[in-house]
């Protein structure tokens, strides 16, 4: 008689428990019917070929898809390992390298980056570390006659810098705001220089490693890369293949492969305190502010704002040859979404497209 009221309790246990899973699965699989009908309604209408997504928490992945061809030609099929240029969203991973570095007592933000990078031309005024990571140092951004830069292969961090190097600034370091990813060309020769690695090493062992980003690299053109995508452009008439370039010139800006899950990972890790320290992640997603108070509302390789319902909001986007990714997390909402395609001219995935993803999993 115990037994059998025993086997009883634990029958009706279960189907308590299960039911609240199933209560909550079936949240989640309405927000995941939701999200796949909008982002393969915006593919079909921007068309695009391909595009992945994903959504997670602190804790764990809450849906992950691929839609539409990895390759055209081929007809390969996009899936969650599939591999997309990142653009600049590389800049949020080359920050926690950065982050790496101030933890460990190694790097001071506020040195002149000649004490870590003696053979940069010194300029009128002193640059910092962390006037480079906000884009308040006055290097450049790309200009008119860059592009030849991207078909040619440079062998190091170092070797890149000539292209900027002997320009002079575009303003007095800290008094404005200026998106250079030629700032960050400059901060990876800073963290080679305080970690005593080659940029793609450390990023490698301090980085990807640690977080578990088994599907981010650095975009090797001339590599064979698994579940690389191809990509892609628009013209007038049809979608055709992107020029070929070579990102060697800016890996910490813009030069790293990755996927959305991958990314979400990443954002994860941020909010759970598993990469850095809190301090440290409070230090890269608060906003600097220029010397007369101005808000640049641009942390350390991350952009901090609100969404359109006053939520906070850490994000940034990737536009580049044959690519578009953006990534944005909601700190105090505990989620993280990613999307990646694989074309970028004519393609809208901003903040309002990657909040309408985010919408349908908020406060479930």
């Amino acid at each position: 008689m115990r037994l059998f009221i025993f086997l009883l309790l634990t029958a009706l246990n279960f189907q308590h428990v299960n039911g609240q899973a199933n209560r909550k699965g079936d949240v989640y699989a309405k927000a995941i019917q939701q999200a796949k009908r909008f982002v393969d309604s915006l593919r079909q209408k921007q068309d695009i070929p391909g595009i992945s997504v994903c959504v997670g928490t602190k804790d764990k992945i809450l849906w992950a898809a691929g839609f539409g061809l990895a390759d055209v030609e081929n007809k390969v099929p996009i899936t969650t390992e599939s591999k997309f240029r990142i653009g600049s969203v590389s800049k949020s991973l080359t920050s926690v390298a950065l982050g790496k570095l101030i933890e460990e007592g190694k790097l001071d933000l506020d040195a002149s980056i000649n004490q870590y990078v003696p053979n940069f031309p010194q300029k009128k005024f002193p640059i910092t570390s962390r006037q480079l990571a906000t884009h308040t140092a006055g290097i450049r951004h790309y200009g008119p006659n860059d592009p030849l830069n991207c078909l040619k292969r440079y062998e190091t961090v170092q070797d890149g810098l000539v292209i900027f190097s002997q320009d002079t600034l575009l303003f007095r370091p800290g008094t404005a705001y200026n998106y250079s990813t030629y700032g960050y060309n400059l901060l990876s020769a800073v963290i080679e220089g305080v970690s005593h690695s080659d940029f793609l090493s450390y990023m490698q062992t301090a980085v990807f490693t640690p977080l578990g980003m088994s599907h981010t690299s650095p975009d090797y053109s001339e590599h064979i890369i698994p579940n690389r995508v191809r990509f892609y452009e628009h013209t007038k008439t049809q979608v055709v293949n992107a020029a070929q370039v070579d990102n060697s010139y800016k890996w910490a800006g813009g030069g790293f492969l990755s996927t959305p899950s991958d990314l979400v990972v990443f954002g994860s890790s941020l909010l759970a305190g598993k990469g850095l320290k809190k301090e440290t992640v409070t230090l890269l997603f608060t906003p600097q502010l220029l010397e007369n108070g101005k808000n640049t509302y641009y942390g350390f390789g991350w952009r901090v704002g609100t969404d359109s319902k006053g939520r906070k909001i850490i994000h940034h986007g990737g536009t580049i040859d044959g690519g578009r990714t953006f990534l944005m997390l909601y700190p105090d909402d505990n989620l993280v979404v990613a999307i990646a395609a694989n074309m970028q001219q004519g393609v809208t995935i901003n903040v309002s497209e990657v909040e309408a993803i985010a919408q349908y999993f908020l406060h479930k």
